[in-house]
């Protein structure tokens, strides 16, 4: 990653943090479905990215949102998660020449159904998590699942409407 990727990839990561943290902390869709959209910032990090660099940056983004939402390090432990977990599913999912240096895993660099297949099943894990640990005890499994199941779809469809916003794009979307 060059030094202008770098100075990018940080403002980027900041505007993402200000927006979750000042306008979606209090953003419930029908008490149900919240937004995690921060999560980007984590899963847009490019492909060969040290798996130490990945735990820590997304340690730090998750205690970051965790001082601002009072949540006691749910956040933090939902994102250490995904950035374990992410080295493996983009060897799952790996293309078939495997991944350019440098490459990003976003819907422009990669096409929309390998991004869905990328972006679909980290949001929900990290959903699963996060209301797993927040609701222990307190709320059933059916519960859970539907407030990962639509977290999920609401964050998703944030992430696509986002890059199609604000990314450039380098290659067709279909």
């Amino acid at each position: 990653m060059n030094i202008r990727n770098l100075f990018s990839t940080i403002i980027w990561g900041l505007l993402l943090l200000v927006i979750q943290i000042f306008f979606l902390k209090n953003l419930a869709l029908f008490g149900v479905a919240l937004c995690f959209i921060y999560l980007l910032l984590i899963l847009h990090l490019p492909v060969n990215i040290s798996t130490i660099s990945l735990l820590v940056i997304s340690f730090l983004v998750g205690l970051t949102v965790d001082m601002f939402y009072d949540t006691g390090g749910i956040h933090a432990v939902g994102t250490t998660f995904i950035g374990f977990f992410r080295p493996i599913w983009l060897r799952i999912i790996s293309p078939t020449g495997g991944y350019d240096e440098g490459t990003s895993p976003t819907l422009q660099e990669m096409g929309t159904g390998w991004y869905l297949t990328y972006i679909v099943p980290m949001t929900f894990l990290f959903s699963l998590l996060f209301f797993t640990v927040d609701q222990w005890g307190t709320m059933g499994v059916f519960n859970i699942l539907n407030k990962s199941f639509f977290s999920s779809i609401l964050t998703v469809l944030l992430a696509i409407l986002v890059q199609a916003l604000f990314y450039k794009r380098r290659r067709s979307i279909l």
